[in-house]
């Protein structure tokens, strides 16, 4: 390759807990390997598992480049380029969200149909460092896309600061609400109102449920009735039985909530607890006399990106979801997008990455 075929590029460095970012510049091929797909990303959000790795309640390699909640466009595709999961070829100029993950695709948990958890799995904004190939995360200008990873192509109608999450809270939500079954006319408790409730509440009631969502925050209970939940409540407050519980806020005390709440032939799906917590008994006899389900949700499959991006183009002007992301940090002030993360009201701060 000549120096023609390389462009310039920059990333934020994450060297671990209580130390700043960096901001580094670096070259990549300008012609992506087989398979590859390179990406500008034109806007990255803080996602709260960013914030618990940066203040040490998650473990991560470092160094790294974090971040996995981004919108952005193609700039050049590889050989063997990949389809978007509906088939649409991935071609430059066409704007696309990705998986948090990339799967081999032949492994035995690939084949079964969970490449979630593939045996080989990759995941953008956890890797650790390679300073060759350092742009693996959504804190940076450009993302290459590996083979095995979900490219989803966005509307034009929707716009960046709603599209972003998709990549990981809307579609584990998407795969909670997947998991959990049909839900027209059953009762279902959303325990936790942060990004991923709230996408919750509006995915269950669009799909006719009777939502109750539990928070201990007044504002976020607040918006949970902008989303669509028919009641808000305290975390304190008594639980009706209820059909489905989705729980998305990892207290163990929601646990406890959704558990103890569960109808007979209920469902519980828990997907908030990504960090570690308390333990929660489980009696089995209340299990199969009640003929109860428990099941836990992490990462997601391509049709649930897919499932997620079509509900926020078709819902996203019904409820607020571009009142969850605010700011508009450049990329040499990740680290001021990642304190605001903790302490702002909304749940997403913006980044902007390719702004100057």
């Amino acid at each position: 390759m000549t120096s023609e075929d390389f462009i310039d590029v920059r990333y934020a460095r994450w060297d671990g807990v209580g130390r700043p970012f960096s901001l580094v510049r670096a070259t990549t091929p300008g012609r992506p390997g087989p398979g590859e797909v390179l990406v500008r990303i034109d806007l990255a959000t803080v996602c709260g598992s960013d914030l618990h790795t940066v203040r040490g309640r998650r473990p991560s390699p470092t160094p790294s480049v974090l971040g996995h909640e981004q919108v952005g466009t193609v700039v050049a595709v590889g050989s063997d380029a990949p389809a978007c999961v509906d088939g649409t070829p991935v071609v430059p100029g066409l704007r696309v969200v990705w998986s948090v993950t990339a799967s081999c695709g032949s492994c035995d948990r690939c084949r079964r149909g969970a490449p979630q958890k593939c045996r080989h799995l990759r995941k953008y904004g956890h890797e650790p460092l390679d300073e060759h190939a350092p742009l693996t995360g959504g804190f940076a200008t450009h993302c290459v896309l590996l083979p095995g990873t979900a490219v989803v192509a966005v509307p034009d109608g929707l716009p960046d600061p709603v599209a972003g999450p998709a990549s990981c809270a809307t579609a584990t939500v998407a795969a909670a609400v997947e998991a959990a079954g049909p839900l027209e006319g059953r009762r279902v408790l959303v325990t936790g109102a942060g990004m991923l409730g709230l996408t919750a509440v509006a995915m269950a009631a669009r799909a006719g449920a009777h939502v109750t969502a539990v928070d201990p925050s007044p504002a976020r209970r607040a918006q949970a009735e902008q989303f669509g939940a028919a009641r808000v409540q305290d975390v304190d407050e008594p639980t009706d039985t209820i059909d489905v519980a989705l729980e998305l806020s990892g207290r163990t005390e929601a646990v406890r909530t959704c558990l103890a709440a569960l109808d007979t032939g209920g469902t519980a799906v828990l997907a908030g607890s990504v960090s570690p917590a308390g333990s929660v008994p489980l009696d089995p006899e209340w299990m199969v006399r009640g003929l109860r389900t428990v099941t836990g949700v992490h990462n997601y499959r391509p049709a649930d990106l897919q499932a997620a991006v079509t509900f926020l183009a078709g819902h996203h002007r019904s409820h607020p979801f571009a009142d969850l992301v605010t700011g508009a940090y450049p990329l040499d002030a990740i680290g001021a997008a990642v304190e605001a993360a903790g302490r702002a009201a909304a749940p997403r701060q913006a980044v902007l990455p390719t702004a100057r």
